[in-house]
């Protein structure tokens, strides 16, 4: 009887393990089997409201569900490097996306400029009419000429981004260079870890002047005075699709959809510039200078 009852107990557990093995290798092939994995987007904090603006097209064009991770360009780099799982990664500037494709980090050839980024200077004391490029006229451009050359009186704080890890900080930095400011400043610096942070404290007015990215002013219906892009390297914002995603395809979708000229003209229309525009601005203002 008692051998009995043992080989019914190990018949029972033996069972057991067959029934828990079993429903863990269904729910494994319920989660390959759907689509429920949203597309990881990494993006700098600068396109990020423009971002979530265009991603309504895209889920009504594509259905493909997202997941935004918004930071500075910098510390992003720095977690693709150390294996987080993005699928794509909108950089603010050129030089990380091409660091990442050259020590095989993005799939080839998927890395491209989706937008030109534009710097623009701000105070919550400052009026100035017009913020878009293409409607500023030569009389608008000699009002932004004096007011850049209110920087050569520094105010007690002024706030950028940090230099060493947001590109928007790295521009505003060699604007002031440009300008012959930048020891001026260098004390008087409230650094944001991102451009996000340097717009927030001062739209909340805990920094009344600082150099902040023209898209933010746009986005928020507010003036400022756009930084010529002689001042600084080009702001060429790139996109990569990262090699480890297993949502390449649809990373691939995206990269295409704001590539569009449909989406192109909306990025612009954001306060982001066409090359073209910056060209002709550039030229205006030496012109003006020359005078």
């Amino acid at each position: 009887m008692l051998r009995l009852l043992l080989v019914l107990a190990l018949v029972i557990c033996l069972l057991g393990i067959s029934s828990s093995q079993a429903q863990q290798s269904n729910f494994t092939d319920s989660a390959i089997d759907g689509n429920s994995k949203p597309l990881r987007i990494a993006v700098a904090a600068n396109f990020t409201p423009v971002l979530k603006a265009l991603l309504k097209d895209f889920i009504q064009q594509t259905g493909i569900k997202s997941q935004i991770i918004s930071g500075a360009s910098g510390a992003i780099f720095l977690q693709i490097k150390h294996g987080a799982p993005f699928d794509i990664f909108l950089s603010a500037d050129s030089r990380r996306p091409k660091e990442l494709e050259q020590a095989g980090y993005a799939v080839k050839d998927s890395r491209k400029t989706y937008a030109i980024g534009q710097l623009a200077l701000y105070s919550s004391s400052m009026s100035v009419e017009g913020n878009a490029l293409d409607q500023v006229s030569i009389e608008q451009l000699s009002i932004e000429l004096l007011a850049l050359n209110q920087l050569g009186q520094p105010p007690a704080r002024f706030a950028i981004a940090n230099p060493d890890i947001a590109p928007y900080g790295k521009a505003a930095k060699e604007a002031l260079i440009h300008l012959g400011l930048w020891q001026s400043y260098q004390s008087r610096l409230i650094k944001g870890i991102n451009i996000g942070q340097t717009f927030a404290q001062l739209r909340s007015k805990a920094v009344t002047t600082g150099i902040v990215a023209n898209s933010q002013l746009v986005l928020n219906n507010l003036t400022g005075v756009i930084i010529p892009s002689s001042y600084h390297q080009p702001i060429e914002q790139q996109l990569i699709i990262i090699r480890t995603s297993k949502e390449q395809v649809n990373a691939q979708k995206l990269s295409d959809f704001l590539l569009s000229p449909q989406s192109q003209k909306k990025i612009v229309s954001y306060g982001y510039a066409q090359a073209e525009q910056v060209n002709n601005v550039n030229n205006k203002l030496s012109e003006l200078a020359a005078r």
